[in-house]
Order: C-alpha cells, then sequence, then structure tokens
C-alpha cells in the first residue's frame, strides 16, 4: 500500500469506529456537514461522501459553507464546489457578519473569535431545520479534543470536552464529529498527498487565541513525554464511561 492508502484506511477505520462506538450515524439521518474549507471539513465531508454510498447506514449528506463579510478570511467558492461535486454533495454557500450591535458586547466584550463562532453556528442551526436535517457534522479530530479538555481545565475550572454526540436542548438536532478519533498528523499529511487546496487567506486570529497558547503547551508536553495524549485520552474516555 501507497502512504496515502495507508493513511486513507487508517482515518476511516477510525471514523467508522467513532460512529459505531458513539451511535453517530443510524439509516435515515440527514447530516449537514460544516465546511469551512480547512483540511479538518475537508477530510470530514470526504469520508462522509463516501460512506454515504455504501449501503449500510443509509443517509443523506449536504454541506455548508458560511462566509463571512467583515471576519478577513477566504476559501475558493471554485475549489470547494468541485469537491463538492465530485463527492456528489450538494453544497449550500450562506453570507452572515458579525453585527456591530452584537447584544453580547452591550454586557461584556467578547473576542472576535467567539463571535464569529456563535454566528456561524447559528447559520449552520438555522439551515439544517430548512433543509430537514436532523444532524449536524463538525471536523473536529481529537487533538481539538483533548485542547478543549485543557482549555476548560485551566480556565473554566471543570475537567470536560466537546462530546462526539451532542443532542441540543432547545432544537430537534444533533451535533456530531465523526473525526473525534482521528489525530491532526493524519488528516495533515492526508490533505498534502491528496492534493487539497490551501485557504486563500487564513483568519487573522487564529494564532493568537487562548486554543493556540493551550496547543503549543500540549505539544510541549508531548515533545516531554509521548505518552501524554494517550493519558489524557483516556482520562476524557473515562469520563464519558467508555
Amino acid at each position: 500500500m501507497t502512504e496515502l492508502q495507508q493513511l486513507e484506511k487508517r482515518l476511516r477505520d477510525r471514523f467508522v469506529k467513532a460512529f459505531a462506538t458513539y451511535g453517530l450515524l443510524h439509516d435515515g439521518d440527514n447530516v449537514l456537514v460544516g465546511l469551512s474549507g480547512g483540511k479538518d471539513s475537508l477530510c470530514l465531508l470526504e469520508m462522509m461522501g463516501k460512506r454515504a454510498k455504501i449501503s449500510h447506514p443509509q443517509f443523506r449528506v449536504e454541506a455548508v459553507h458560511v462566509r463571512m463579510e467583515n471576519v478577513d478570511y477566504r476559501t475558493s467558492t471554485a475549489f470547494l464546489e468541485k469537491f463538492c461535486d465530485d463527492l456528489g454533495v450538494t453544497l449550500h454557500i450562506v453570507t452572515t457578519a458579525i453585527p456591530s450591535d452584537s447584544p453580547s458586547s452591550h454586557y461584556k466584550p467578547k473576542p472576535p473569535c467567539f463571535l464569529c463562532s456563535w454566528q456561524r453556528r447559528k447559520q449552520l442551526f438555522n439551515l439544517a431545520q430548512e433543509l430537514g436535517c436532523n444532524k449536524i457534522a463538525l471536523g473536529h479530530h481529537r487533538d481539538d479534543l483533548l485542547t478543549t479538555a485543557l482549555m476548560n481545565l485551566f480556565f473554566q475550572s471543570r475537567f470536560e470536552t466537546m462530546t462526539p454526540l451532542l443532542q441540543m436542548d432547545k432544537m430537534p438536532l444533533q451535533i456530531i464529529r465523526p473525526l473525534c478519533l482521528a489525530d491532526e498528523a493524519d488528516i495533515s499529511r492526508y490533505a498534502e498527498l491528496r492534493g487539497y487546496e490551501r485557504q486563500m487567506k487564513l483568519c487573522p486570529h487564529e494564532n493568537d487565541t487562548q486554543r493556540t497558547t493551550v496547543r503549543r503547551m500540549l505539544d510541549e508536553m508531548v515533545r516531554r513525554n509521548p505518552e501524554t495524549r494517550h493519558s489524557l485520552w483516556n482520562a476524557i474516555t473515562r469520563e464519558w464511561n467508555v
């Protein structure tokens, strides 16, 4: 097997293990994939699109790319359209912006990353319900979950992270993270070998966040102790009773 084939098999195996272990996909599901244009969401959509062509489970996949008018990052629309066409997946493009008079800002200033994420999630929820989707799939991988656990521990005084499956309280939607068992290093290398087109312009805030700082701390701990990720993941899954 070539390196690309080996990576694809490992990512596919972990994708299948995730939805089998955590009950992420079932017959009749209508899934909306959040497609930012980054490597993680492209890999997720590829895995979802290919899996949807297999007889079991039978589910439908659509994708949405949310553009922010007042945040300076861009992804090639032509590339996303071709990527989705090749997979036989319908692509929706929604344009929105961070409101200058956001209610949150009247009480306590919120960082731009929080406001951007909140606005994009709002568009995802609205479109999913318009399309009759019962699930939204996001491209968070295992390193994202590990970093979130540390962020919550350091800044929120609690040990918890994003879950593979989350039932929304106020709407009939579930958020699923089918790449939760995949490592970012595998996704990065797979994206390189598959020739995923890079985003035309990255978010100007992505290297100046608490998440970036904590991720660097995690990488440093891994350099000191290669078992760090494994130990932290075991602690997280014990909290899930898995």
